[in-house]
């Protein structure tokens, strides 16, 4: 008996050893490694789009949300840089280079399965880009010579468009480029309109829009969109790559608050991309391995950063009031007071502090990026911070300091602006703190307040601003993706907004520095020969820095980190780390902690 007792007891043990052992080694192996997420990439943004109208859209958070539904002719080449196929299978061109004719794919169709042809891109352009009604400013930059003609589009059969130019044009493969739009679906849209006579189109495709109603030729469909929260993205079943491209099943955007939030969503592992500031790239190179993911360096970023002044002296014309305050228009139109500011800003502070050293000084609008920019020792003026040097100037021009230390003008006036930004953009909110700090030091109060990104695109279509810390996409290599910014008669001249279609201004002034700006971007794109192109853009950005109606503040480098499930990625300057987002895929590995 005591035998059987001492085994059975023994056996007992053995039963519970071997279950316990096992829960101990799994909640060990649960502990080293975390479960594998499901095969979609997942990424962030700050802010909701505030239209899904790709010719309405001028804000990043609305071209980040499209970019995935739409397709045009011509796309960039991974590896030149110069236009490719992409809806197209190729173009024709005469020998005078006035006369292409562009060939679409077999077979193309939209995202509804509806056939894709020659008529969409007819409507696309003729419809759309070109109809002076809508107020896009991818119409700008087709303009062609000093008339500002526009192309001739026609389609010539199911297949193959035509356009025909007025004169040579040397940007216009990339123009060409435009993202389609579906003339079966949007044709009623720009024939009818409403009791102000604008057409509906500019109603179409708002953040409103039941999402299956957006159809596009881009590798994805939006699924669903959550305002406040996400945005989720599944493969077109049309695309004109073939069956099983895109291979990710699911890309989701989450909306956060801020570039913070998104910064602690990566280091938890819940995002798959994640653009790397300057403060934050010593903490998160030291968790690249562990967290299994991979920092790539792209370079300088081709925006263009930059604080500006509002030089308006237009009026509102339903209250002939001016849309900047004349005591501060005056201040503003000042090039000594401009001048001055430049050298009070410690922009070599701002490198090292805001972007921890990550980055450089922004001189040019263009970036060293862009083969069309000019450099400081090729000529470029410069402006280095010199408070002394800021406040002579001002003195020279006639403004005096009070007892207090504080700036006034001619006029007996204290020198005081608002500067706006769009929140939660850490690095401009951390800039603007150190130019309103740069500013006292010269006796200039700067009340800076950052406000919701699309009420700072409000706030600047309306002309109601005094000055903008801000950045503008750069609009890939090619100087003319820039004409909307820099002709006076562009929809984002911001520092002195015309009188537009739609958005109308009084007693608009247009400098003459302005004007040649204007016949260098005419110019500009009828030469065909590069080295003559980039003395006309040389020029141009001289003129900037001359005339400063924006001040650059610093070029960051591109640092994107990648998680290593993404499979396929290959992260080049200027396209970005998904270029490629087609052809990627996920593999999930058990992460190491």
């Amino acid at each position: 008996m005591a035998g059987q007792n001492t085994t059975s007891t023994e056996q007992l043990k053995r039963s519970l050893f071997v279950p316990l052992f096992l829960g101990i080694l799994l909640l060990w192996l649960g502990a080293c490694a975390a479960p594998a997420r499901p095969p979609h990439l997942i990424a962030t943004v700050t802010s909701d789009p505030k239209t899904f109208n790709t010719y309405l859209a001028t804000e990043s958070s609305s071209r980040d949300a499209i970019a995935y539904l739409e397709a045009g002719l011509v796309t960039l080449d991974e590896d030149t840089l110069l236009p490719k196929p992409e809806l197209a299978e190729g173009w024709e061109v005469s020998e005078d280079g006035l006369r292409y004719v562009f060939t679409l794919r077999e077979g193309l169709r939209w995202s509804d399965g509806e056939p894709l042809t020659a008529a969409d891109v007819d409507f696309t352009f003729n419809r759309i880009i070109f109809d002076e009604r809508i107020p896009t400013s991818a119409r700008d930059v087709l303009r062609i010579g000093e008339a500002g003609a526009l192309p001739q589009v026609r389609a010539l059969d199911e297949r193959r468009v035509e356009f025909v130019l007025p004169e040579p044009f040397a940007p216009f493969l990339l123009q060409a480029g435009s993202p389609l739009l579906p003339k079966h679906i949007l044709e009623p849209t720009v024939e009818q309109v409403d009791g102000q006579g604008n057409p509906l189109f500019l109603q179409t495709w708002g953040v409103d829009t039941p999402v299956q109603e957006l159809v596009g030729a881009g590798p994805y469909v939006l699924q669903e969109y959550t305002p406040g929260q996400r945005l989720v993205y599944r493969p077109n079943p049309y695309y004109w790559k073939g069956e099983g491209i895109p291979r990710i099943e699911r890309v989701i955007l989450r909306i956060v608050d801020s570039e913070d939030t998104a910064l602690l969503q990566f280091r938890s592992g819940e995002t798959d991309v994640f653009s790397v500031r300057g403060r934050d790239f010593q903490l998160l190179k030291r968790e690249e391995k562990r967290d299994q993911f991979t920092i790539y360096n792209l370079g300088p970023t081709l925006n263009n950063n930059f604080f500006a002044f509002n030089l308006s002296r237009a009026r509102n014309p339903q209250t002939g009031r001016p849309f900047v305050d004349p005591v501060k228009s005056r201040w503003f139109n000042d090039l000594n007071f401009r001048r001055a500011v430049a050298h009070a800003l410690n922009r070599q502070f701002y490198v090292e502090s805001v972007l921890q050293g990550l980055g450089e000084i922004q001189h040019s609008v263009f970036s060293p990026a862009s083969p069309f920019y000019l450099s400081p020792a090729e000529g470029l003026p410069t402006y280095d911070y010199d408070p002394e040097k800021a406040r002579q100037l001002l003195l020279a021009a006639g403004y005096t300091y009070d007892a207090e230390g504080h700036l006034r003008d001619p006029d007996g006036n204290r020198v005081r602006f608002s500067l706006i930004t769009n929140a939660g953009n850490n690095q401009r909110e951390a800039t603007g703190a150190l130019i309103k700090a740069d500013l006292a030091r010269i006796g200039i109060t700067v009340d800076f307040t950052p406000i919701a990104f699309n009420t700072v695109v409000q706030r600047t279509d309306s002309r109601d601003w005094e000055t903008l810390l801000l950045g503008f996409g750069g609009g890939g290599t090619e100087p003319n993706n820039g004409s909307n910014i820099w002709r006076s008669d562009g929809r984002l001249h911001l520092f002195n907004l015309g009188d537009l279609p739609g958005n109308p201004a009084e007693g608009v002034e247009v400098s003459d520095w302005e004007r040649e700006i204007d016949r260098i971007f005419i110019a500009g794109v009828r030469e065909l020969d590069f080295e003559k192109r980039k003395a006309l853009y040389d020029r141009f950005q001289v003129i900037i820095q001359e005339q400063l109606p924006q001040i650059g503040t610093f070029n960051p480098l591109v640092l994107s980190a990648l998680r290593n499930r993404l499979q396929g990625v290959d992260p080049r300057p200027i396209l970005g780390p998904l270029w490629n987002l087609d052809q990627l895929s996920i593999q999930d590995v058990l992460q190491e902690r």
